[in-house]
């Protein structure tokens, strides 16, 4: 297929090139001109001139860039042509968005995509809302992105259920990094265990809490056995904090999610040794590096931000 993609950062820059390692041709766009194959969004569009398929265009950028970006693409995308939000915007932009777009014939799909820095090898595990025929349409694109074997992607239902499951796939990792942090400070407070890292790697096989961040957080501990290069600071994307609203608007009990997410609040108030270990995990799956300067060093309760940046993804 023939694909428009906006936004070429940490993640959208390797989803360019594993599209392109299927076969198929993507057109990218950057404000970075360096890595850009457009000069601007008018250029992007003009360049998709496969004439049996309709213009599709990725956006891959923060959430406070969509809605500009989507109205400028509004004014260049015609009837049947479809735009797929790839970003970690909140599920109740979705449906606004599809009907303005829906009022110029414009099809739209919300995507979540998550894989940080490594989908490029590994692949995307991908969450899809929008109309059935789209998704068809789309298909090509998903199965090269999406990771090999069975699983990965789901179409999880109308336009908003891509986002909003991934808004739960981010509050269930904020649980389950909340988990492993914790232990950790445990096991280094402890003076009996005398090898905090190797405890880490003995839980990798065999044991029931075995996971890819397990694997992450190892790495981590394999460089930094004390974690002493990072801050215990840790943001908040913004979909934990979703995910909590979520769920009190539909009376579900989040304790676990709701926890790790005052957690990440309380981080920004002192240097703590778990938060050190969500750090680490961060940083090796999205490279969300907040590393501690000893020359000047930060004094506990000092933000390194005004407030949490929704771009992070996961």
């Amino acid at each position: 297929m023939e694909i428009g993609l906006v936004g070429l950062g940490k993640m959208g820059g390797n989803m360019r090139e594993r599209l392109r390692r299927a076969g198929h041709t993507v057109v990218g766009f950057d404000t970075n001109q360096e890595i850009s194959d457009a000069k601007d969004l008018a250029d992007l569009v003009s360049q998709l001139t496969a004439p049996d398929q309709p213009k599709a265009v990725w956006v891959m950028v923060p959430v406070h860039v969509v809605q500009p970006v989507v109205e400028e693409l509004s004014g260049l995308l015609g009837e049947g042509d479809v735009v797929i939000d790839g970003g970690n915007t909140r599920w109740t932009e979705d449906q606004p968005r599809a009907e303005t777009l829906a009022r110029k014939g414009i099809h739209f799909v919300d995507c979540g995509v998550s894989g940080g820095i490594w989908g490029l090898e590994n692949g995307y595990a991908l969450m899809c809302g929008g109309d059935q025929r789209d998704i068809e349409t789309l298909m090509p694109i998903f199965t090269a992105l999406k990771p090999d074997g069975e699983f990965g992607f789901v179409h999880a239902g109308g336009v908003g259920a891509g986002h909003f499951t991934k808004m739960v796939h981010n509050g269930i990792e904020y649980a389950m990094m909340q988990a492993y942090a914790e232990g950790y400070e445990l096991l280094e407070a402890a003076d009996v265990v005398q090898n905090v890292p190797e405890a880490f790697e003995s839980w990798r096989e065999g044991t029931v809490i075995r996971s890819w961040l397990l694997d992450l957080i190892c790495n981590a501990l394999d460089n930094d056995p004390h974690l002493e290069q990072l801050k215990g600071y840790a943001e908040d994307s913004g979909e934990g904090r979703w995910t909590v609203e979520a769920a009190i608007d539909h009376a579900v009990p989040v304790p676990a999610i709701a926890a790790s997410l005052f957690a990440r609040f309380a981080s920004r108030q002192e240097d703590s040794p778990a938060m050190k270990a969500i750090a680490a995990m961060r940083n090796q799956f999205g490279g969300h590096a907040v590393k501690v300067d000893h020359e000047d060093e930060l004094s506990p309760g000092t933000p390194l931000t005004k407030g949490p940046r929704p771009s992070d993804r996961g």
